[in-house]
């Protein structure tokens, strides 16, 4: 009876067996075995490479004369900065590229349809400012973002730390329990801590990735406290009530100036409007203008007063809080 039950449990192991060996390793496993290899360093350099490289991609672009190209120049690094502020997986050259297909294709439909050079190419210069434009506004709206989450992440730190918790660990509670694009941010500077790099260059780095003045006003107080000590929880939960005030008013006076904007817009994009409208209605009268020459010099001198203005009525109604 023993021989039988000994031969059953040798027969349903080597099953099991053969099924885990045939069904090869698992992700788990796989990656358990990577850890292991790059540990002990058996195994190629290209792979140790791959599985250590904890280095932050910073190319301009894919190509690489002219990734050496966009380097010499700064607008190169200020387009990278600005495309990790709004969050979006390109890189220069693609924003590049984009820009250049939305100047060359609406100037040559223009000039293809009316046969003016000079309108089509003005056409096509404004909009290739759009894909620019577009990431601007992602930056700002992720801003504005982080700016509404900020107080909140603050409240949880203080928390954090009056229940006996270190600044590293509040910052990690944030970076888990706030959402994007707070929680991404302090997870970046949360990581680097974790890597070894010192407290004041993390909090630099995350300044110049969100420059704001709030998030200054916070790297300000930690650093100050780090130097001459005192209850980082009473300051911090300080500098959150400022920020909420500054929120507060900063929204009052957006009430207060809404009629100026909105005034401005419409100063701005009123001769723009008018001048499509007389076009369908009589293209014979309205195509005076780019058909002679003191008609072209009027619509040049019509556009730069058109944008001065705007840039006035902009400055007037942003008020720095």
């Amino acid at each position: 009876m023993g021989l039988i039950v000994a031969l059953v449990f040798v027969g349903v192991f080597s099953t099991v067996a053969l099924v885990i060996v045939a069904l090869g390793p698992s992700n788990n496993t796989k990656v358990a075995q990577a850890s292991l290899e790059s540990a002990l360093a058996t195994e190629s350099r290209q792979t140790r490479e791959e599985i250590l490289n904890l280095r932050k991609d910073a190319r301009l672009s894919s190509i690489p004369w002219l990734n050496r190209k966009l380097l010499k120049f700064e607008i190169g690094p200020y387009i990278h900065n600005l495309l990790n502020q709004a969050d979006l997986k390109w890189n220069a050259s693609k924003l590049m590229l984009v820009s250049g297909i939305c100047f060359f294709v609406p100037a040559y439909a223009i000039y293809l349809r009316f046969g003016t050079l000079l309108i089509g190419a003005a056409v096509g210069l404004a909009l290739s400012f759009v894909p620019l434009g577009w990431a601007i506004f992602l930056r700002n709206r992720r801003f504005g973002k982080f700016e509404e989450g900020l107080p909140e992440a603050l409240d949880l730190m203080v928390s954090a730390m009056r229940a006996g918790h270190s600044l590293i660990a509040a910052m990690g509670l944030v970076s888990r329990e706030c959402p994007d694009p707070v929680g991404s941010e302090f997870k970046i500077c949360f990581e680097e801590q974790n890597y070894g790099l010192e407290l004041n260059s993390a909090l630099d780095n995350m300044t110049t990735r969100i420059p704001l003045q709030d998030m200054k006003i916070v790297t300000t107080a930690i650093l100050i406290q780090k130097e001459s000590g005192g209850n980082l929880a009473e300051v911090l939960d300080k500098t959150s009530h400022i920020i909420r005030e500054r929120f507060r008013l900063r929204r009052q006076v957006q009430v207060h100036t809404a009629q100026g904007r909105l005034t401005g817009w419409i100063l701005t994009f009123l001769p723009v409007v008018l001048g499509i409208l007389m076009y369908f209605i009589n293209p014979q009268m309205i195509s005076i203008l780019w058909h002679r020459s003191i008609g072209i010099k009027l619509m040049w001198s019509a556009a730069g007063m058109t944008v001065l203005g705007g840039l006035i009525i902009r400055h007037i109604v942003n008020l720095d809080i």
